[in-house]
């Protein structure tokens, strides 16, 4: 959709490279994309690239702003950390009408002591097999640097807010710890299962998938430019359980 915009604004062949994919019906309102552009189709429309593809994007995609980049920059591998958050509301009526698209409406009570401590039992860099779908030559070793619950409201129509930052995330893996761990919330687990789940070197299939529509990509962050190529050089290295 965009690439197609992109391509009808510039009158250019375009590649675009984005800091990650979400799977359908993930929000994102702090995805990052690159490409390339000659310098004279820049020099004439970089001004006004903005306005021209509100033009002709649909309502529901927005561009904020685009700017010229170092040349080593790459939108995926030179990322430091994606950030998610997760919205999901306990409330007995469910999601207010206004944010319905983006909460999610659970049927039970949960118990937000429990949400943190089950997350904090799955930071660090793990292999997190049991939460991802496997990609043919992809790892799933992952650092989870951040998991977190804020309660944006308080009283019965509370809404909770999991906060979740890693270097990236495998196919699924939002999803299926916050899966996991709304079950632990509402009780039908302990909160040291996720984490024991860790242990597993393949999906685990009692583990389900939370809908897409609460989890919104955030932010994508950068190291400073003389940082970038370093940073690409690291990032496609491949890792496994070592760290090596």
């Amino acid at each position: 959709m965009l690439t197609e915009a992109l391509a009808r604004v510039t009158r250019a062949d375009v590649a675009l490279t984005v800091a990650g994919r979400t799977d359908a019906g993930v929000h994102a309102s702090g995805q990052v994309a690159h490409l390339d552009l000659p310098v004279e189709t820049w020099e004439t429309l970089g001004g006004s690239l903005v306005r021209r593809l509100s033009g002709v994007l649909p309502g529901d995609v927005r561009l904020r702003a685009v700017t010229p980049v170092h040349p080593s920059f790459d939108a995926r591998f030179a990322a430091l950390r994606r950030r998610y958050v997760y919205r999901v509301t306990d409330a007995p009526w469910g999601a207010e009408p206004l944010r319905r698209r983006d909460t999610l409406a659970w049927p039970r009570p949960l118990d937000v002591d429990a949400l943190r401590d089950a997350a904090g039992q799955l930071l660090g860099e793990h292999d997190f097999a049991a939460f991802c779908r496997r990609r043919e030559g992809a790892t799933t070793i992952r650092a989870l640097e951040e998991f977190r619950w804020d309660v944006t409201a308080e009283g019965p129509g509370r809404v909770l807010e999991a906060h979740l930052a890693a270097d990236a995330f495998c196919h699924s893996m939002v999803r299926s710890l916050m899966g996991a761990l709304l079950a632990v919330g509402e009780g039908r687990h302990p909160t040291s299962w996720p984490a024991a789940l860790l242990s597993r070197t393949d999906r685990a299939g009692n583990v389900a998938v939370a809908p897409p529509h609460g989890l919104t990509l955030v932010a994508v962050e950068y190291p400073p430019d003389d940082e970038l190529a370093a940073r690409v050089t690291l990032t496609r290295r491949v890792r496994t359980a070592s760290g090596t």
